[in-house]
């Protein structure tokens, strides 16, 4: 295997560092570098190969977990699943596309989903439950942190289907994980992890009150919202590619 750069990328761009080292990691996963079943290398050995922390390596295994490519056996360390097999019929989220349109079509699929999740979760969920939706708002907003904080919630409804479904399709629901990826590293909308924070913390309190109906109002407006700002990109990179041709 060549020899990994941090920090830079084919075509150029900065991505987070956590994504850098999952990406190099999922390269071997997919090159058959690593095997289902094989051990991938210590924590210890992880940080020395890419020279990043403690915490860019776990929050990389995490996506990773996330993503269905490996798992955490308590004692033993962090094993190959994958690669996932290919459906043709669930690529619902996991292409990388720039493509404004596709992110707000399954914006609108996952109203279907999880805005029922949501009013679900606020009348199903177990304390501990409730604790880790809890734990996913009081950090820093993290693409990572979004991911769990909404599958804490899929777990809280006690349908195990919502959970799986999440799980199928992986952190890429996420739209700034993949609209990101295929910008290069470039974040158009910067300054929106606070607000989406703030939404979040909504969500939270309205299932820890257990009131459904104010949990789903509040996801469903969270998803809504979000859908409002990837609309809002379409005149940047309207105004964008007219500045390339002017």
């Amino acid at each position: 295997m060549g020899a990994f750069m941090p920090g830079t990328r084919k075509g150029g761009g900065r991505r987070s560092l956590s994504s850098q080292v999952a990406d190099a990691i999922r390269a071997q996963i997919e090159a058959g570098y690593y095997a289902p079943g094989d051990k991938l290398p210590t924590e210890p050995a992880l940080i020395d190969k890419f020279g990043f922390s403690r915490t860019v390596v776990r929050e990389a295994i995490a996506a990773l977990r996330a993503d269905g490519l490996v798992e955490s056996r308590q004692g033993s360390g962090v094993f190959v699943i994958g690669p996932r097999q290919s459906d043709p019929g669930m690529k619902l989220f996991t292409g990388e596309t720039d493509k404004i349109s596709d992110i707000i079509e399954e914006l609108e699929l996952r109203i279907g989903i999880e805005v029922e999740a949501a009013g679900l979760a606020a009348a199903r969920s177990s304390p501990a439950q409730e604790a880790e939706i809890q734990a996913q708002v009081e950090g820093r907003p993290t693409d990572e942190a979004d991911f769990q904080f909404h599958m804490a919630i899929a777990t809280a409804t006690n349908n195990a289907r919502f959970r799986t479904f999440l799980e199928h399709v992986g952190r890429r629901m996420i739209p700034r994980v993949k609209f990101r990826t295929v910008m290069g590293g470039v974040d158009p909308l910067p300054n929106r992890d606070e607000p989406i924070l703030r939404e979040h913390r909504e969500i939270a309190e309205a299932i820890l009150s257990r009131d459904p109906d104010r949990a789903r109002e509040a996801m469903r407006r969270h998803l809504v919202t979000g859908i409002k700002r990837y609309r809002s990109l379409t005149t940047w990179r309207q105004t964008e590619k007219a500045d390339e041709v002017g």
